[in-house]
């Protein structure tokens, strides 16, 4: 027998669907261990030794692969073709050595680029070694955020209260969108005019052309700065007689884009379709993974984490075929062509995105696919077939006009051009950002000296706008061209970003929050290396070349903690009153911004005698009075006068009420009419407001759709029971009985369907209970308008009910079977009052529960295998820095937390032995 280690079930069952009886496909789902979320996980001192832990939810899969594995002949590991891939393979078979569970067994590692069966079946007849490069790569990388996250977080929290964690990438791509607010506030528009005149030829052919020129000097598009300067060129066009003076017309080719790698193709769907990069690639993992057709799984696309533009000469040739058979012999190129990654750092040697069978249509896909896919699916073959099409032929026009004003001569221009042959671009155009469109017009028949008639003469003003925020998809390819993380982490880092509130989504674009500001501003006045554009690309290059076995880990590590943890030594004596100034004057044109009658922008509103600066306080920064306790002024960083005050979106077409957003003593909220509007002992409904969304922002459309929630998505086909999507405490969900499933990135609370919400219910079956939500998720009462789902629990000390973090006992004189959600929220609320945690039952202390915002703090451990997989700290974790111990190197003065208690040591990379065990790691 032949044990196969893939990392999806799905996979799994494919893949042995493929092989036959004599293989054995288990699916490790995902990484199996990870660095343990506490201090000491990575030892500086020890040569960055490392100690990993198995994953809770993993130890029962690696028990049935160690089982398996008796009497078998082969283990193969077959995880993903990538660096993440390589790290998976060698964790289970760390693991399995640990357990004994290897005897005599070959083991083997094998990568495929599609689930196919071909490709499979020739991938199996090709097996090597575990790449130790790739693995000592992830290694490096999976280090380094460790100890950026362990290091530099605790120092946020003391310099800067309120804060949350900083990570290595994520700190940086920050800083992009957070350079751009500040660009956008500084920004002075600028007027200027242009003027465009309507001409018609000889033949009545009506064209635009634009006033480039006058007298000898050519005008720029800036260059008319006023109202008179361009009423006099008005005054001299109006009367002016017009001539051509030259008709320039010049060939132009303009070839088609290379295949997908995952950025580009990223950036596309969020341009074309509108999606979420992690929604992207969610969906490209299905498509990866396959569908049933004819019987049997295949994949429909080749691997979907790559910066490869490459694809293989088999493909190469279905595409020519499908091109001459679609589009004719002359849209075929003689030549294939071929493509080289333009990306800064391009990574693993993959192929491309495509599809497996470029024969497969998208049209006879569509039936077999969910709507998202099919429409992934299309834009990937499309971009597919259009890499190997023929060059569109082009003809750009360009015509010089001479207008004669008495003494004055003025020079206007008109640009067009025509598709002679259009080549790739009668299947495919890729989409733009934020660049302006190239002048398409057509231009009519002109020949020199021929005279021209003015028809109609536009004078426009304009202002100088600043430049765009960032999209989703122009950050990811601002990172691509920086060479800032790689094509499997953009997806993870902007979901970050968005899930810890340092920039929200707004009309498609990121805006940057203040928490993120303030952050990005701590970094650059006190860490500003380390956010460098530059340093992070060239930490990139050298984790590229330990993959390519040319330099140590354990070298690179050293040469970046040497001077990090001198960085963060130099600010461990600075106040936190000068941190504060250094954000208020760097952060001072968002902060203060100028005032409509334009006095001092820092002169308090309350008492007109204090000074407004910054200030921090338990939950982040604020503005407030210098003349505290006096004057009690505060505000947020952002003056808003919207976000703390009730405001009327508008009314409820059902019932008329007004929906209201209201500020509650947990934060904003919707509330559908007053209490005025409803009978005695009615409570008004509420809805909480989503965290990423800005209550000053809300429309009424938004508003009335969260009012909408609960909703059934519809009953599920198997037990008869309902399916409800909602929002929770920690973001969307659906729920069947008593499993709660959150819903993936992309997914959308108010429009999911049964299928997708049946799929979800059953990967989290699959996957068994969360180690956030215990076994029991309790009875669901309904929705606290702040705090979330607000559910009844039995607990050590008895019944209570909870919600965001806050529990409160249910009195003996209630049954936990019949409380409503009405005495569920009042006893939150009375018990929120007190203070936050778990209330005293009967006498006997209850275990303290979270506070609000230390719940917020407490997420999951995060999944690894990205640039800034960022681990956040436990409760109690605080950077401790252990004296430097004597080496033989003198240099190596580096300090770093330090474990407790050592439960798995990584592979030494090197022949030194450490100087302590893991089980007796200093604490």
């Amino acid at each position: 027998m032949n044990i196969v280690i893939v990392e999806s079930p799905a996979k799994a069952k494919t893949i042995n669907k493929y092989l036959g009886s004599s293989y054995e496909v288990l699916a490790s789902f995902g990484h199996v261990r990870d660095l343990p979320a506490k201090n000491g996980s990575v030892d500086p001192d020890e040569n960055f030794r490392m100690i990993w832990e198995v994953d809770p939810k993993a130890a029962g899969r690696l028990n049935d692969i160690a089982k398996s594995l008796k009497g078998a002949d082969r283990l193969i590991l077959a995880t993903d073709p990538d660096r993440e891939g390589e790290a998976i393979s060698w964790h289970v078979l760390e693991v399995l050595k640990e357990k004994r569970a290897l005897k005599d067994q070959k083991i083997e590692r094998v990568v495929f680029n599609a689930i196919t069966k071909q490709a499979v079946s020739e991938a199996m007849k090709h097996p090597r070694q575990i790449d130790g490069a790739l693995v000592d790569a992830y290694m490096a990388r999976r280090a380094l955020d460790y100890l950026v996250g362990f290091t530099l977080s605790p120092v946020l929290w003391r310099k800067l209260p309120g804060a949350r964690s900083a990570g290595r990438v994520q700190s940086v791509a920050l800083r992009l969108v957070c350079d751009r607010e500040l660009e956008i506030e500084k920004f002075v528009p600028r007027e200027y005019w242009s003027l465009i005149a309507t001409l018609a030829t000889p033949r009545g052919d009506i064209f635009e052309a634009r006033l480039v020129g006058a007298d000898g000097k050519k005008i720029q598009r800036l260059d008319i700065g006023t109202g008179a300067e361009a009423e006099d060129f008005k005054n001299a066009l109006n009367a002016a007689s017009y001539t051509v003076a030259t008709v320039d017309a010049k060939p132009a080719r303009r070839n088609p884009q290379a295949p997908f790698t995952t950025s580009t193709l990223q950036q596309e769907a969020s341009r074309k379709l509108g999606f979420a990069p992690a929604h992207t690639m969610r969906i490209a993992q299905r498509l990866y993974e396959g569908i049933d057709i004819g019987g049997e799984t295949t994949g429909l696309i080749t691997y979907m984490r790559t910066d490869g533009v490459q694809i293989a000469p088999e493909a190469i040739t279905q595409v020519r075929k499908v091109i001459g058979e679609i589009y004719g012999n002359k849209y075929v190129p003689d030549s294939p062509r071929q493509y080289q990654a333009k990306a800064k750092n391009a990574q693993e040697a993959h192929e491309a995105i495509r599809p497996t069978d470029l024969s497969r249509k998208p049209a006879e896909l569509r039936k077999r696919l969910d709507d998202d896919q099919a429409k992934l699916y299309e834009l990937i073959w499309t971009r597919t077939i259009a890499s190997q099409m023929e060059s569109a032929e082009l003809e750009r026009t360009t015509v010089d006009i001479i207008a004669k004003a008495g003494a004055r001569t003025l020079e206007l221009r008109a640009t067009g051009q025509v598709i002679k042959f259009d080549g790739f671009l009668a299947l495919y155009q890729e989409g733009r950002d934020d660049e302006e469109d190239e002048d398409s017009r057509r231009l009519p028949q002109m020949s020199p000296n021929e005279q021209l008639k003015r028809q109609n003469l536009a004078v426009t003003q304009h202002f100088t706008e600043p430049p765009p925020r960032f999209s989703e998809a122009s950050l990811v390819k601002r990172m691509e061209e920086l060479g800032i993380g790689r094509p499997s982490t953009y997806a993870s880092i902007l979901q970050v970003l968005k899930d810890r509130g340092y920039v929200k989504l707004e009309k498609k674009r990121l805006h940057g929050e203040d928490k993120g500001r303030v952050v990005i501003a701590f970094l650059e006045n006190f860490f500003r290396r380390y956010v460098e554009y530059d340093f992070t690309a060239d930490l990139e290059e050298q984790l590229d070349r330990i993959s390519n076995n040319e330099i140590a880990w354990q070298q690179v590590l050293k040469d970046f903690w040497t001077g990090f943890i001198g960085a963060v030594d130099d600010i461990k004596d600075l106040r936190v009153a000068q941190v504060l100034d250094a954000l208020d004057e760097m952060l001072g044109p968002h902060i203060y911004p100028p005032r409509d009658d334009g006095g001092d922008v820092r002169q308090c509103p309350t008492c007109g005698t204090g000074r407004l600066n910054l200030k921090a306080g338990k939950f982040g920064a604020f503005v407030g009075c210098s003349n505290y306790p006096e004057c009690r002024y505060t505000r947020p960083l952002a003056a808003d006068s919207e976000a703390t005050a009730d405001r009327v979106l508008g009314q409820d077409p059902d019932t008329g009420l007004d929906v209201i957003v209201k500020a509650g003593r947990f934060g904003p909220y919707i509330q559908l009419g007053e209490q005025k509007d409803y009978a005695e002992g009615e409570k008004p409904k509420r809805a909480g407001i989503p965290k990423g969304t800005s209550p000053a922002s809300l429309e009424l459309d938004h508003a009335l759709r969260l009012l909408s929630l609960p909703r059934e998505v519809g009953i599920h086909p198997e037990t008869g029971l309902p399916i409800i999507a909602n929002l929770g405490r920690f973001g969307p969900f659906v729920k069947h009985d008593k499993t709660y499933a959150s819903l993936e990135a992309g997914d959308e609370v108010f429009d999911i369907g049964l299928n997708r919400a049946v799929t979800l219910i059953a990967e989290k079956i699959a996957k068994g209970p969360s180690k956030r939500f215990g076994a029991d998720p309790g009875k669901a009462l309904g929705e606290h308008p702040s705090l979330g789902a607000v559910a009844v629990k039995a607990g050590r000390y008895g019944a209570y009910v909870t919600a965001g973090g806050v529990n409160a006992t249910i009195p003996g004189d209630k049954e936990k079977d019949t409380i409503t959600l009405a005495e569920a929220i009042a006893l939150l609320d009375e018990r929120a009052a007190k203070g936050g945690g778990k209330a005293k039952a009967k006498g006997k202390a209850a275990k303290p529960a979270k506070s609000a915002s230390k719940a917020a703090a407490s997420k999951a451990k995060p999944k690894t295998g990205g640039d800034d997989d960022t681990p956040k700290p436990a409760k109690k974790a605080v950077a401790k820095k252990a004296a430097a111990k004597p080496k033989s190197d003198s240099t190596s003065k580096a300090r770093a937390p330090v474990a407790k208690a050592a439960k798995t040591s990584a592979k030494p990379a090197t022949k030194a032995t450490p100087k302590k065990s893991a089980g007796k790691a200093r604490g």
